[in-house]
């Protein structure tokens, strides 16, 4: 894995929780079950793929006919490359802003707000 996380594009993000949810997959693998959602060509999957490898997003494997990939950058990597980029566009690097309007955003479920009172009071003991 890389040392500096790589922020996936649109269309990358798509592929790479493809393949954290199935693991290694083919690009047919990946195609058809990104068109249970939306309308994306196979070879659009292909290319996508191709230069998710050459960024290294994704490892290829040549050994098989139908050559396999893997993710080569884990998913709370990437939400946390994802969430950094967030937070200082839209919150200025306000966390307090971030959290307040993803509550605010959609209502919470008990188990949800028990941990987040979990976390905070973990993060408050760190701080101490």
């Amino acid at each position: 894995m890389s040392t500096t996380p790589i922020r996936p594009s649109d269309g990358e993000l798509a592929i790479l929780r493809v393949l954290w949810s199935r693991g290694t997959s083919t690009v047919r693998d990946v195609h058809t079950e990104l068109s249970k959602d939306r309308d994306m060509g196979y070879t659009t999957v292909l290319k996508l793929m191709q230069i998710m490898v050459e960024k290294g997003l994704v490892a290829r494997d040549e050994r098989a006919r139908s050559h396999t990939y893997q993710a080569l950058q884990g998913e709370a990597e990437t939400q946390r490359c994802l969430l950094k980029e967030l937070l200082q566009k839209a919150f200025a690097g306000s966390r307090r802003e971030l959290v307040l309007q993803a509550l605010e955003a959609e209502p919470a479920s008990a188990e949800e707000l028990e941990d987040i009172r979990n976390l905070l009071n973990e993060a408050k003991g760190r701080a101490r």
